[in-house]
Formats: structure tokens, sequence, C-alpha cells
């Protein structure tokens, strides 16, 4: 198999606000980020960020309708 990295923003330009958004999910759920790498993050810690993403995003897309 391939590994082929999917996990790209397709806007660049939208890098810095993304990053901007994961560390206030983090700081929200209780998760001590850093810039850079988080490899030492537990499973569980990943998931709660990015759980915490998704709640947000779905949170304001019914907001928008």
């Amino acid at each position: 198999m391939s590994s082929k990295n999917s996990n790209k923003i397709n806007v660049p330009e939208a890098r810095a606000a993304m990053d901007k958004f994961k560390m206030e999910a983090a700081a929200e759920v209780g998760v001590n980020l850093k810039e850079g790498y988080n490899g030492d993050l537990t499973s569980r810690e990943a998931g709660s960020v990015g759980g915490q993403m998704v709640k947000k995003m779905i949170e304001s897309y019914e907001k928008n309708l």
C-alpha cells in the first residue's frame, strides 16, 4: 500500500486560522498543545481535540442554516 497523506489544507492561507482554531478547541477540552509537533499526546487527548473541532464546526453550520 502506498502511504499518501491526504491531510492537506486546500487553501494554504487558511493554515493560520486552522491552527488557531485547533488551539482554541484544545484549550476548551483542557489539552495542552504546543506549536509544532505534538506526538506526545495520547490518542484520547488528540481525539478529544478533533472531536471538539468537529462539534464546533457542526454547531457553526447549523447556526448559519
